[in-house]
């Protein structure tokens, strides 16, 4: 019998979860009151059961997340030998704002009429919880797409989780700057292909621009600087909980340059097993005349 408990901040997708783990098949509960989270793991693990090989239950602060009462039922979990994981799903809080905004919906320990005082009390409920977890989820820069990938790869595929995901980019200079930035590094320093009449149309993916932006000494010393840089910041950042860090490079108009650097930063990474790193290229397919 495998049990996932399904929680986080409100606003971070915990219901997305539920819905893409049922889709999974497990038989989940959404908002089950801290209490009853023994009761119903027993319930499940009891021999006329048999049909519910996986179950989920989404827990939150809408039933109270008494850490006194979820401590005494993680115990009896532990003392049953009943076998659960932890699922935790975060976000920014500029992001969990956004989303309130836009749907238009009240914070559940919004009292004052102030989203942020909410979040911010909400976090501090929760921090005994995330300090628990077997797997911590930032979906602030994550589509549900990407969401259900990440829930396959733990769930379905067993593969090996990574708390801390990296995400190279690029982008153009022109476009704006990305607002889910982390760490933003300028490369118009470099020299530009989009003046090489036969570079113009092509990207940064394509060997001919790589090796163009690749023969310059700057570009060399440019990199292993970064490169130094990343390996340093990645295990004082995991050290200190953070579980998400996108790093952008940014060109004129994220077709050449950019792309070039983003596409040799995430070879680097994808050699550090303690992470998971993907890579995504903003505006690559803007217009052509994109210099």
């Amino acid at each position: 019998m495998q049990l996932i408990i399904v929680s986080g901040m409100s606003g971070a997708g915990k219901s997305s979860a539920l819905k893409i783990l049922e889709d999974f098949g497990y038989f989940c509960v959404d908002n089950l009151p801290t209490p009853m989270l023994f009761h119903f793991a027993k319930l499940v693990h009891m021999p006329d059961a048999v049909s519910v090989k996986q179950a989920a239950i989404g827990i939150d602060i809408r039933g109270g997340l008494n850490p006194d009462e979820l401590s005494r039922s993680f115990r009896q979990l532990d003392d049953s030998a009943y076998e659960y994981r932890i699922l935790y799903l975060d976000s920014s809080n500029d992001v969990l704002m956004r989303r309130y905004k836009e749907t238009r919906r009240t914070h559940p320990l919004d009292r004052t009429g102030s989203i942020e005082n909410g979040i911010r009390e909400e976090r501090l409920r929760t921090a005994f919880l995330r300090e628990r977890a077997d797997y911590i989820i930032d979906t602030s820069a994550l589509l549900i797409r990407d969401l259900r990938q990440q829930l396959e790869k733990i769930f379905i595929n067993h593969e090996d989780f990574k708390n801390l995901m990296v995400t190279v980019s690029s982008f153009g200079y022109k476009y704006g700057l990305p607002t889910d930035a982390d760490l933003v590094f300028d490369v118009r320093f470099l020299p530009n292909p989009y003046y090489i009449a036969d570079l113009r149309n092509k990207t940064g993916n394509d060997e001919a621009v790589q090796n163009y932006v690749l023969q310059f000494s700057e570009t060399h010393i440019f990199l292993e600087k970064i490169c130094e840089l990343i390996d340093f910041l990645l295990p004082n950042y995991m050290k200190e909980g953070k579980n998400s860090l996108v790093i952008a490079f940014g060109c004129t108009g994220g077709k050449h340059r950019s792309v070039t650097l983003a596409n040799k930063l995430y070879a680097h990474l994808r050699q550090n097993r303690a992470i998971g790193v993907q890579l995504t290229h903003h505006d690559i397919n803007r217009d052509s005349s994109a210099k």
